[in-house]
């Protein structure tokens, strides 16, 4: 699909046997007064990674909180599997099946790195299969074996990372939501971040929407993404699509273009208002 024939933010990503695993219908929120997304539309498949693309206020994070049932929307549904989830309790949000790593990782940090992977098993019963989970977490993340039994606080900035990622696998989503999973690492652990985020796709069929400024890697690491400008989707298509768009290259790969782009992305901003 071209990104030319996707400029329409109501066109959908590919879906596989049985509809979309999460789908959100022209939701609106706001913080207070103001409002904060309007009109999104977006789908994820199972087995698929999304990623949503936008600077910094662009409402990025807002979908995710509107998604985990952090921030009730004032218009619009949220769907999990056909069935509507919005402004239901965040708990009861966690035990249909979705796990948020929010921004910032937000770990606990006087609680050992084991019981911070716990408290992401909490609503299971099955302790078996949760300890099973448990290694398999190990498995991806070495480190967090090594260091099981000390503070969360003492961990480093990618190590958190790593175990808040642990920590929403525990809950075995249908859904894993990735807040700014980048955010102020250095670009070697960025890597090894998103190459583990492949593998948990591409080995565990874990479904993903990935929100992050860093356009290139999550281009490269999702298989359809939307473009959110001030509260609203301008552009969506397969990511291979969007990474050949002139805009995408510019704006959001630092690609510059021989033409003069400054007018044009005036104009192209204010028409997308």
């Amino acid at each position: 699909m071209s990104v030319e024939a996707t400029l329409d933010p109501s066109a959908a990503a590919p879906q596989g046997p049985g509809g979309p695993l999460l789908k959100l219908s022209n939701v609106e929120s706001y913080y207070g007064p103001i409002l904060a997304i309007r009109g999104i539309s977006l789908e994820l498949a199972r087995g698929q990674i999304v990623t949503v693309l936008g600077a910094n206020g662009a409402g990025k994070t807002t979908i995710l909180k509107t998604i985990s049932g952090v921030l009730d929307p004032e218009k619009g549904a949220v769907e999990l599997e056909g069935r509507p989830i919005q402004r239901m309790a965040p708990d009861r949000v966690v035990r249909l099946g979705i796990s948020h790593v929010p921004e910032g990782r937000e770990v606990f940090p006087f609680l050992s790195v084991l019981d911070n992977l716990r408290m992401g098993a909490f609503p299971r019963t099955d302790r078996d299969a949760v300890q099973r989970d448990l290694e398999k977490v190990f498995g991806y993340f070495p480190v967090l074996k090594e260091r099981a039994h000390q503070p969360a606080g003492q961990l480093s900035g990618g190590q958190q990372q790593m175990l808040a990622i642990g920590r929403a696998l525990l809950a075995r989503p249908k859904v894993l939501l990735l807040d700014e999973p980048s955010l102020g690492l250095s670009p070697l652990l960025v890597k090894e971040i998103f190459k583990i985020i492949r593998r948990l796709n591409d080995e565990e069929g874990v479904s993903m929407l990935l929100v992050e400024q860093n356009a290139h890697i999550a281009l490269e690491t999702a298989h359809y993404g939307y473009v959110l400008e001030v509260g609203r989707i301008v552009m969506d298509g397969t990511c291979r699509d969007l990474m050949k768009s002139d805009d995408i290259q510019e704006f959001y790969l630092g690609m510059k273009q021989d033409d003069d782009r400054g007018t044009r992305r005036w104009k192209k901003k204010k028409t997308w208002r």
